[in-house]
């Protein structure tokens, strides 16, 4: 059992997409199709080739947008309100979750690689909004992406997060990687996993029984 794990954590961190709701409630697919077309837009470039620029630089650069600020010098003001215009109502309400996070003891944020008023919107739909006491952005990072150590450096520090007794949950498990070493308890949030990283503490399918574990 893990709760002895977490006895002293009192700064949870949460990332939001397929972290708080899982994949199959197609909320961040329309994100992805969102950005295509975006890319299409504004490079010019078929949807074929526009897909691939997309994956290529969320494996490169660590989201999509890194890559075209990069590469491109893409504004991403625009890029950000554009592919977040999307449908919420796939998300539905999870009370147990919220009660879960809420009887956790400390300090409970957000971080998510999305946008602030896009993350409020999700978590004003999953009726959990209440139970978080901040909630930060890629602009919170100045639009670094995790797993940027700069970016969770620049977000821990306005939130004063102490690392020693925190922990992360994530669905992406590059994304653990700076927070492991920063003294965090890990957790890998995922439907499935064939190994575990050295870099993960745990992995979990479901996210409010592994909470409830805990407390």
């Amino acid at each position: 059992m893990p709760k002895k794990q977490f006895k002293k954590v009192t700064n949870w961190v949460f990332d939001l997409d397929h972290t708080l709701y899982a994949p199959d409630h197609k909320l961040f697919s329309q994100i992805e199709h969102k950005m295509t077309l975006y890319i299409m837009d504004t490079l010019g470039l078929d949807a074929d080739e526009a897909n691939k620029l997309r994956h290529r630089y969320w494996n490169t650069y660590g989201t999509t947008l890194a890559g075209l600020m990069e590469e491109h010098r893409i504004d991403p003001v625009p890029f950000l309100w554009d592919v977040h215009q999307i449908d919420f109502s796939v998300l539905k309400p999870n009370p147990l979750l919220g009660a879960a996070i809420s009887a956790l003891p400390g300090r409970k944020i957000v971080y998510t690689n999305g946008t602030i008023p896009y993350a409020k919107e999700a978590l004003l739909t999953l009726q959990i909004s209440t139970v978080f006491d901040a909630i930060y952005g890629v602009e919170s990072a100045g639009y670094r992406p995790k797993p940027q150590r700069k970016a969770f450096e620049t977000v821990f520090s306005a939130d004063n997060t102490n690392t020693k007794n925190g922990a992360m949950f994530e669905d992406d498990q590059r994304n653990l990687v700076i927070p492991k070493k920063l003294g965090m308890r890990t957790v890998l949030v995922t439907p499935s996993c064939e190994s575990v990283p050295p870099h993960v503490d745990f992995i979990t399918s479901d996210l409010t029984t592994f909470l409830r574990q805990i407390v």
